[in-house]
C-alpha cells in the first residue's frame, strides 16, 4: 500500500521530541492529516545481578498519575550509540554499570504515531558505578528474581509496554538463567 506524502510541518518542536502534521494521499485516494511523533529512539536495558534479580526502577509517571514498575529505560542523545546511551542510562537509573551487554533486538514503540525505536539490552556483571540522575526524577531502584518478574509481567502488574516488550524479547535467555 502506498501512501503517498504531499505535505510536512513541525506543529510543536519540543525537548523529549518534536510533533509533525503529515498530509498524505491514502490508497483510495483521498487525503488525510496524521500527528506524528517524531523521537530519537531510545534504550530499555534488563539488568540481571549475580544472584538472578532484575532491576526494575520505580518512578512516578504523571500522564498516568501512578508509580510504575518498570525496567530502566532512557533517551539516546544526539550522536550517541544504543549501547554507549545503555552504559550511560543504567548507571543514571541503577547506580550500576554492566561488564558485559548484549543487545536482543528492538520495537516500534507506538507506530501508529512514533517514530520512535527502542533498541533491548541485557546487562550482566554488574557493579556499582553511578552517575548523577537527570534532576526530574525521582527513581528507587527494586531487586526482583527472574521467575517472580515474568510472574508479575503475566499477571498484568508491570502496566509498562516497553518492559512487558523487553521481558518478552529477553524471555528465553532470563528462564535459562533462572
Amino acid at each position: 500500500m502506498s501512501f503517498d506524502l504531499l505535505k510536512s510541518e513541525t506543529i510543536y518542536p519540543g525537548r523529549a521530541f518534536t510533533v509533525r502534521r503529515d498530509t498524505v494521499r491514502l490508497p483510495n485516494g483521498n487525503k488525510s492529516q496524521l500527528d506524528i511523533v517524531e523521537h530519537a529512539g531510545s534504550v530499555i536495558i534488563i539488568p540481571m545481578d549475580s544472584e538472578g534479580n532484575l532491576l526494575f526502577v520505580r518512578q512516578y509517571r504523571h500522564a498516568v498519575r501512578l508509580d510504575l514498575l518498570e525496567l530502566p529505560a532512557g533517551v539516546m542523545n544526539e550522536g550517541e550509540t544504543p549501547e554507549v546511551c545503555a552504559q550511560r542510562e543504567i548507571r543514571e537509573e541503577t547506580g550500576m554499570a554492566a561488564n558485559y551487554i548484549e543487545h536482543l533486538g528492538g520495537f516500534f514503540l507506538a507506530p501508529g504515531y512514533s517514530t520512535e525505536y527502542m533498541n533491548v539490552f541485557l546487562a550482566t556483571e554488574l557493579h556499582e558505578n553511578p552517575l548523577k540522575a537527570d534532576p526530574d526524577e525521582f527513581i528507587s531502584v527494586e531487586r526482583i528474581p527472574i521467575g517472580k518478574a515474568l510472574i508479575l509481567a503475566t499477571e498484568g502488574r508491570i502496566p509498562d509496554a516497553k518492559s512487558l516488550a523487553a521481558l518478552l524479547l529477553a524471555k528465553s535467555t532470563l528462564e535459562k538463567r533462572k
